[in-house]
């Protein structure tokens, strides 16, 4: 199939068209930077969600029951997950996909996994590309799901129109540990599993925290209850993430945030590029191998050993 024969199919939303185009920015193959230049003017129409949260709140049951409720509105759905791509780290999470696969044969509904290791950087690059591609696809909402809460997934849900944060109850000491890393980029906070034990207590203790907070725009963000596996509270977490993409648009704040977001993707393009040239200097690979063996030694610091291969003498 052609580049131009790709496009045409993935602007009419055929899902084999988008998968094609989808392994081809996360491979980083020959053709990719051009294919997203075609795509780019198509975007802008997609609300993105970002869904985050602690490994164990449920975010996959939230996201699947999510998704089911806006294709029964009549939207197209795209989601994307980011898991860890060890075979003999998968846990729980497995499962997670294997029930959501039946949602991803509903007509309408995309549903694409990421893996979080293998790439040499370019993880959130990708990920990023691919929401545009379902974005110019014409997908009505974008979810992106990932596996926890390191920098690189806040990163990403920094990216979505809408970050969600899913919380369970009786964390207690988790939410103060949490909040320096996470607790600035949730929009909306959701409290999973409200049906055990403790949930007036970690929505009393999120309250407090957020009332600590004091975000640029004044937005407070909404905490909604809900138990996924029994779709209970996913009406209100819709509105509520309606609620914020309606503020955000009404304010000016909301081209803050796209400019912000457009320099956090220009420097990521712009680091994955240096460091691919670097990689195909004479000899750096080798060189960082030879060097990391030193390092290992303790003949060499990795300060000195970076300074090394940066020296272009």
């Amino acid at each position: 199939m052609s580049d131009a024969d790709l496009l045409a199919k993935l602007f009419q939303g055929d899902p084999r068209s988008i998968a094609r185009a989808i392994t081809k920015v996360e491979s980083g193959s020959k053709g990719a930077a051009e294919l997203m230049k075609a795509v780019f003017p198509r975007t802008g129409n997609a609300i993105v969600i970002g869904i985050t949260g602690a490994p164990g709140a449920g975010k996959s049951s939230l996201v699947d029951k999510l998704a089911l409720y806006y294709k029964d509105q009549g939207e197209k759905v795209g989601i994307v997950c980011i898991d860890p791509s060890s075979p003999f780290s998968g846990g729980a999470i497995l499962g997670d996909r294997i029930r959501m696969a039946t949602l991803g044969m509903e007509k309408g509904v995309f549903i694409r996994s990421m893996a979080t290791r293998g790439n040499l950087g370019g993880l959130s690059r990708a990920t990023v590309d691919a929401v545009s591609i379902l974005d110019a696809a014409g997908f009505d909402k974008v979810i992106v799901e990932t596996v926890g809460v390191g920098q690189d997934e806040v990163e990403i849900v920094k990216t979505a129109d809408v970050s969600v944060v899913v919380l369970v109850p009786g964390m207690g000491d988790d939410i103060q540990a949490i909040k320096a890393g996470i607790m600035e980029i949730g929009d909306v906070f959701v409290i999973n599993k409200a049906d055990r034990e403790g949930v007036i207590r970690t929505q009393k203790e999120l309250e407090a925290l957020l009332g600590l907070a004091h975000r640029p725009d004044m937005w407070m963000p909404p905490i909604v209850r809900t138990v996924a596996t029994e779709s209970k509270g996913i009406e209100d977490l819709s509105a509520a993430i309606t609620s914020y993409f309606d503020f955000q648009k009404a304010e000016t704040g909301g081209m803050v945030r796209k400019t912000a977001i457009a320099r956090w993707r220009l420097t990521e393009l712009v680091l994955e590029r240096l460091l691919a040239d670097l990689m195909k200097h004479n000899g750096t690979a080798e060189k960082i191998d030879d060097l990391a063996a030193q390092i290992a030694k303790k003949e060499i610091d990795p300060y000195s050993a970076v300074e090394k291969i940066l020296d272009k003498s």
